[in-house]
């Protein structure tokens, strides 16, 4: 079980003590803390509270999150494309729409269910029953590349490649607007949204740097086709960056603007290069855009 201990400061002001807890560096998000307060878990001066309470000057804030109920995930047999396989580690192009790992809401046809049912249950265990074998991750609605450890040997090996940055990933992005430049970098230190928990966004608060390297490689008159090279991996790193110089990704209805008969942001994760932990080799694998995407491009084209 997590605690957190907060004093209520006097320069907070008249404020509904859920909005608070949810801008305290936490990540939980204002719902998340309603569920915490109806169930009890949000005192105040060891006084369980109402879901309107608003705290005095100098009370006392305790919240309890209770550990993660067990939940059994179960193997199901969908189709992967799997890119290179080998006893320690597999590569996957996940396909647009597919969620990696299980989360409240998407417990199955999940990323992770297909891979217990391919692997037979061979992952590494290092992110326990939720991820196992996942190394890092890509959004829903990103396609692409992904390394996916098959034992904690591979796990740490490919684990302390992304921590030091050595990871080769190129990806690929339709994003709004037109660029002045035919190349730049991007940064900008990310961290979580002050008001918005489950978003990201560039600030110097609690946060982390973030470099983005972008290139341009075709202008369509209000759209643009772009190659970029993470430098760092934040949590929706390109997509944060590229709204935040002006051109969010098209279709990303988080950080941009949704597009009717788009789902979500087009972005793919096309290169992926790394060491293999046990051989020492580097590997390097690509994979197109999916065919969503260049109908776009040719659309483009015409316009």
């Amino acid at each position: 079980m997590t605690t957190y201990e907060f004093i209520f400061p006097a320069d907070a002001g008249n404020i509904r003590l859920d909005k608070w807890i949810a801008g305290q560096d936490t990540g939980l998000t204002r719902c998340a803390v309603q569920g915490l307060i109806a169930t009890g878990n949000v005192t105040s001066d060891g006084k369980v509270i109402p879901k309107n309470f608003r705290p005095k000057a100098g009370a006392k804030i305790e919240i309890l999150i209770p550990p993660p109920e067990e939940i059994e995930i179960i193997p199901q047999n969908i189709p992967l494309d799997i890119v290179y396989e080998d006893d320690d580690l597999l590569v996957v192009n996940k396909p647009k729409g597919m969620v990696v790992h299980p989360a409240a809401g998407n417990y199955d046809e999940t990323l992770v269910n297909a891979l217990l049912f391919h692997c037979k249950g061979s992952l590494s265990g290092i992110n326990g029953v939720i991820r196992p074998g996942i190394v890092h991750r890509i959004d829903k609605n990103t396609s692409g590349l992904l390394i996916v450890a098959k034992n904690d040997m591979a796990h740490q090996g490919l684990a302390e490649q992304i921590k030091t940055h050595s990871f080769t990933r190129e990806y690929e992005a339709i994003a709004v607007g037109s660029f002045p430049d035919t190349a730049g970098i991007i940064n900008a230190p990310i961290g979580r949204h002050p008001v918005d928990r489950k978003k990201m966004c560039v600030t110097d608060k609690n946060s982390k740097s973030a470099v983005t390297h972008y290139e341009i490689l075709k202008q369509y008159g209000g759209f643009a086709h772009v190659k970029l090279i993470l430098e760092t991996g934040r949590t929706h790193q390109i997509r944060v960056h590229l709204s935040y110089i002006g051109h969010p990704v098209y279709g990303d209805d988080v950080y941009g603007k949704a597009v009717k008969g788009i789902q979500g942001q087009c972005l793919h994760a096309r290169k992926i290069g790394f060491l293999h932990p046990r051989t020492g080799e580097y590997l390097e694998f690509e994979r197109p855009a999916p065919e969503y995407f260049q109908k776009l491009l040719n659309k483009f084209e015409k316009m």
